[in-house]
C-alpha cells in the first residue's frame, strides 16, 4: 500500500490480483486497485483529472489521462473521503503504477496536483 500527502490532501493505494478476471495463458494479468483520497483540508475539493504510468515488469511503460475518475469528478468536502477501485490489464504478472490527480478547491477555483503513491501488482504466488 502507498500514501500520498499534499495540499492536506492524502492518497492510499492498494492493487489486488484478480484471477477470475486474467488469462494467464495468454499473458493477461488483470489486478483491480482501491485508492481512497482524505480530505484532511479546511476546504472543498473537487478532483477533476487524472495522470497516470503503467509500468509493465518487460519495461513496457503507457500513460494514461482523463478527465476526473471512473466517469466521476467528485467534490470531497472538508474531512471527508472518496473511495473508488478501477482496474489495469498487464502483460506480465507483476509491475506497477503511479500518477496524479489535479484538484480544484471549490471555494476559489485554486488548482494544484496531488501525486499518487507508486503501487505495485504481484502476483500473490510470487511473493511466496
Amino acid at each position: 500500500m502507498g500514501l500520498s500527502m499534499t495540499q492536506k490532501i492524502n492518497v492510499y493505494a492498494k492493487s489486488t490480483f484478480s484471477e477470475l478476471q486474467s488469462n494467464i495463458e495468454l499473458n493477461e494479468y488483470f489486478f483491480t486497485y482501491h485508492i481512497m483520497i482524505e480530505n484532511q483540508s479546511n476546504d472543498t475539493v473537487q478532483l477533476l483529472s487524472r495522470r497516470w504510468q503503467i509500468i509493465d515488469s518487460n519495461g513496457e511503460n503507457r500513460f494514461v489521462e482523463g478527465e476526473g475518475v471512473v466517469g466521476e469528478q467528485p467534490i470531497i468536502e472538508a474531512d471527508q473521503q472518496y473511495e473508488y477501485y478501477s482496474g489495469c490489464l498487464l502483460k506480465t504478472g507483476f509491475g506497477k503504477m503511479r500518477g496524479s490527480y489535479i484538484f480544484q478547491r471549490v471555494e476559489d477555483k485554486f488548482q494544484f496536483e496531488v501525486e499518487v503513491p507508486e503501487f505495485h501488482m504481484v502476483l500473490p504466488w510470487v511473493l511466496n
